[in-house]
């Protein structure tokens, strides 16, 4: 399934990860918690969704990433953007 041109994302994504890398999804925005739909990579239900609201499981997209890495440069599948940390954020 590819993504219709000119559909925009729901929210920002970031920078699609070497493949091999995990993509760092930790917006909420990417769990569906009202319904499961079928991956659009290998079928199995998911609450997990992709910036462009696709049906996939982050394992799925990860792999896809890994098997497509020339075409995975077109962000079907980024990376959270991610926020800038501040320096005088120690704890310790």
């Amino acid at each position: 399934m590819t993504r219709p041109r000119g559909k925009r994302p729901l929210f920002e994504p970031g920078l699609v990860p070497a493949p091999g890398a995990l993509l760092e999804w930790r917006d909420s925005q990417h769990f569906d918690r009202w319904q499961d739909r079928s991956c659009a990579l290998c079928d199995k239900p998911t609450p997990m969704r992709s910036h462009y609201g696709e049906p996939v499981h982050k394992a799925c997209a990860e792999d896809w990433i890994a098997a497509n890495p020339v075409e995975a440069r077109l962000s079907r599948f980024a990376s959270d953007i991610q926020s800038k940390r501040r320096r005088d954020d120690d704890h310790a």
